[in-house]
């Protein structure tokens, strides 16, 4: 794939040298992340423990891949191990050494924050957030950026691990330890992420659940269920851009 075909001819930013992208940047505001000491065990995590859930997960998300439409990038990119499973050709995150990473497996990437205005409007045809949402400072902010650089029929899709979940139960139970990973993680409910779409003027579409073993249990490969299920690890929410909605539409929307 060239790469001048992922923003429809846009150019190169003055921040990024060409091999590296064809979307137009604005300043990078990468900072230092907490997660630049961690690299290494992040990553080895998904050779490790993590091996078959993150195959259980990625399974999942090829549900939606067919339907989603081009450029795709991802906020949170870490590593870029889920970039390079599902084919996401570009990532932004803030720390240095997983970017590293992330190149070495081929993802166009760039240092930066979510919520920083480094892309240009409607750049990207998707924009995926996976596990993402709960280690942001401001979720709002970042789905609102990403409101703003997707095409008017462009999707988001999140990946996450809810709160109600035995996973997210546990992950809580960790962060509340001091845990090295989750201690900087904020976990929300399923009607708490819708309404934070419905704020930053998404409509949900479509909700894709999967890792029904429970933690510390995963023995085998799954296949993922449609539809909200608070028993599952895993938890995939698609939704378009639509129009910012005041609180009294959401909670019509969640009554629906």
């Amino acid at each position: 794939m060239m790469l001048a075909n992922l923003t429809k001819g846009k150019r190169v930013s003055t921040r990024y040298h060409a091999q590296e992208s064809s979307v137009r940047t604005r300043r990078s505001d990468g900072g230092v992340s907490p997660f630049d000491d961690l690299a290494l065990q992040y990553d080895t995590w998904f050779d490790r423990d993590g091996k078959l859930i993150f195959h259980i997960e990625v399974r999942a998300f090829r549900e939606l891949l067919p339907s989603l439409p081009k450029p795709w990038l991802e906020i949170g990119v870490g590593s870029g191990r889920f970039a390079q499973a599902l084919g996401i050709e570009s990532g932004v995150d803030p720390s240095s050494k997983l970017l590293k990473m992330a190149r070495k497996r081929g993802i166009i990437a760039f240092l930066g924050r979510g919520e920083k205005e480094l892309f240009d409007e409607e750049s990207f045809g998707t924009v995926f957030l996976i596990v993402t949402l709960c280690f942001v400072d401001s979720p709002l902010d970042v789905l609102q950026e990403a409101n703003r650089i997707l095409i008017p029929s462009g999707k988001l899709v999140l990946g996450l691990v809810l709160k109600e979940s035995p996973w997210g139960q546990l992950y809580q139970q960790k962060k509340d330890e001091g845990h090295r990973f989750y201690r900087y993680a904020t976990f929300y409910s399923c009607d708490e992420v819708v309404k934070l779409l419905a704020r930053a003027g998404f409509v949900t579409e479509k909700i894709v659940s999967t890792l029904f073993q429970k933690p510390r249990k995963v023995h085998h490969m799954e296949e993922p269920k449609e539809g909200y299920f608070p028993n599952a690890g895993f938890t995939i929410i698609s939704a378009s851009r639509g129009v910012a909605v005041t609180e009294n539409a959401e909670k019509k929307l969640l009554l629906e």
